[in-house]
C-alpha cells in the first residue's frame, strides 16, 4: 500500500466545529471484503443534516460521515470473486439491498448513516455492496452517482416506466434534480424545472429543460405548471422540499399522476388534502436511493448515453469544512472532494 496512515474526517459531536481530521491505521478486508483507496467523495444534503444533528440525533461518536465515493480496489479478501485489485468501484449505499424488495429494516446497513462513511483514504466494502464505476467517467464524475443519480434513476425508470411525451416537474437544480433532468431527456420526457434563480433556470434550459418556472416570481408555480400543460397538469412531480410545498405539488399533478417524495429541504412533514388524491387517483411513493442491480443498470445506461454528471465545485481533502458550507448555498449540481 502507498501509505500506512489512513486519514479521515471524523465527527466527535454535532456541528462543523466537531468535525476533525484524524489519522489511524489502514483497515484490513475480511474474507468477502474489498479494501478500497478512496479517490473522490461527493456530498449530499443529508450529510450536512447528519453533521448538524438533525437527521440522526442519537448518532454514536466518533463517526465518519458521507456515503458517496469513487475508489480503487487495492486488496481483496480470499473469498472475493466479483472484483480484482486495480478496478474502480462505487459503494452501494444501502449495503444489504442487492435487488428486488427492500430489506425489512431499510437503513440498518447504510453507508454514512448506520455504517461508517467514506471520508477516509481507505475504506472496506463488502463485495456484494460494490459496483464497477462507468469507464467513461472521471473519478470526480463517478463519485456523484451512488445517491443522487441512483435516486433519480429509481424514480424515473425502476419505480415506474418512462413514457415518452409525458411531463415531469423537477424541483430545484441540485444533484438529484439535474440527474433527473438528464435522464428525462434521454427517455423522451418533457421536463419542467423550478428554481428561484433565473441564472440556474437558464442553465437548466441549456441542459434540456422543456420549460422552466421561477417560483420566486411565480409563487403559484403549481398553476404555472398547469398552464404549461394546457390545464391538464404534469404526470410526475419530484418533491424535494416537503411541508406545505407538497400541497402545490399535488395541485400540479394530472389525473393518475405520480408524486415521488425525495427531499426534505424545507420540512420533514407533508401537508396536503386527501380528497384530491382519491379523486385523481394519485400515486405517492417515498424514495430512498435504490438497490445494487438498479445501480448496475444505471451505470450501463450512463455509458450508452454518454451522460456526464454536472459538477458545481471541487474541493481538496483539507477543505472538507468549506465544502460542507458551500452545500448550504444551493449548488448547481454536485460538490466533490478529492483525496489529495
Amino acid at each position: 500500500m502507498s501509505t500506512q496512515v489512513n486519514r479521515s474526517w471524523q465527527m466527535t459531536g454535532f456541528g462543523l466545529s466537531r468535525l476533525e481530521r484524524v489519522e489511524g491505521k489502514v483497515p484490513e478486508p475480511g474474507p468477502r471484503e474489498l479494501l478500497v483507496r478512496t479517490k473522490a467523495v461527493s456530498l449530499n444534503y443529508k450529510d450536512r443534516m447528519i453533521i448538524d444533528g438533525t437527521l440522526i440525533p442519537d448518532l454514536v461518536f466518533p463517526f465518519v460521515p458521507t456515503s458517496d465515493a469513487l475508489g480503487e480496489v487495492v486488496a481483496v479478501g480470499k473469498e472475493v470473486s466479483r472484483f480484482r485489485v486495480g478496478q474502480r468501484v462505487l459503494g452501494q449505499v444501502i449495503a444489504d439491498w442487492p435487488d428486488g424488495n427492500a430489506p425489512p429494516v431499510l437503513h440498518k446497513h447504510t453507508l454514512g448513516l448506520s455504517l461508517s462513511g467514506m471520508l477516509s483514504d481507505h475504506v472496506v466494502l463488502g463485495e456484494d455492496a460494490a459496483v464497477l464505476a462507468p469507464p467513461s467517467l472521471s473519478d470526480v464524475e463517478a463519485a456523484t452517482l451512488p445517491i443522487a443519480a441512483l435516486t433519480a434513476w429509481f424514480a424515473l425508470v425502476e419505480a415506474t416506466k418512462p413514457v415518452p411525451g409525458q411531463t415531469l416537474l423537477i424541483q430545484g437544480t441540485g444533484g438529484v434534480s439535474l440527474f433527473a433532468l438528464q435522464f428525462a431527456n434521454a427517455f423522451g420526457l418533457r421536463p419542467i424545472v423550478t428554481s428561484s434563480s433565473d441564472e440556474k433556470l437558464e442553465r437548466a434550459r441549456q441542459l434540456g429543460a422543456w420549460q422552466v418556472i421561477n417560483y420566486r416570481t411565480q409563487p403559484a408555480w403549481d398553476k404555472a405548471a398547469r398552464d404549461l400543460t394546457e390545464g391538464i397538469g404534469v404526470n410526475h412531480v419530484l418533491e424535494m422540499v416537503g411541508g406545505d410545498n407538497a400541497r402545490r405539488s399535488l395541485h400540479a399533478l394530472a389525473a393518475d399522476g405520480r408524486l415521488s417524495i425525495i427531499g426534505i429541504l424545507g420540512d420533514a412533514e407533508l401537508s396536503f388534502p386527501i380528497l384530491p388524491f382519491m379523486r385523481n387517483r394519485i400515486t405517492v411513493q417515498g424514495l430512498s436511493v435504490g438497490h445494487r442491480r438498479a445501480f448496475e443498470r444505471m451505470n450501463q445506461a450512463i455509458e450508452a448515453l454518454a451522460l456526464k454528471p454536472v459538477i458545481d465545485k471541487v474541493f481538496g481533502f483539507d477543505e472538507v469544512p468549506q465544502a460542507l458550507k458551500h452545500l448550504e448555498k444551493g449548488p448547481f449540481g454536485k460538490i466533490v472532494i478529492t483525496m489529495t
